[in-house]
């Protein structure tokens, strides 16, 4: 059983699709092991997306995820990672295959509703961080 992280992002929250997104989690035969909703410090945004600071979109990342609530989920499956991000799409919902998460409910390339680990490396980093 693998792990991984999902997060639900405020323009998803906001928007009244916390039960879509875990329906679609569930149908896609990914086990949730913890979730909690947070609101995000700028501290903490800074911390977890550290591998982006630098980068022009940056500061307006942490603005937004700052913006409101979010929902961390840890996620449990074989080969949880790679289906997770087969099941999201691409991070620009404008290029997102049919049928995934972000094509469907993503908003732009910033309001892209969700977050999912990339590795298991990261996953394991991001676990910790939000669920020690």
């Amino acid at each position: 059983m693998e792990r991984t992280l999902l997060i639900i992002k405020p323009d998803a929250v906001e928007r009244n699709l916390i039960g879509h997104i875990i329906g679609r989690l569930e149908k896609a035969g990914f086990n949730i092991a913890d979730m909690r909703m947070e609101h995000l410090t700028v501290e903490s945004v800074r911390r977890f997306y550290d591998v982006h600071q630098g980068k022009p979109f940056f500061e307006d990342l942490v603005d937004f995820m700052t913006s409101g609530p979010v929902l961390p989920v840890l996620l449990e499956k074989a080969n949880a990672v790679a289906d997770l991000r087969v099941l999201i799409g691409a991070t620009d919902p404008a290029q997102a295959a049919s049928g995934t998460l972000r094509q469907e409910i993503a908003l732009d390339v910033q309001k892209n509703s969700v977050h999912a680990s990339d590795s298991k490396e990261t996953a394991a980093r991001e676990i910790a961080f939000f669920f020690g």
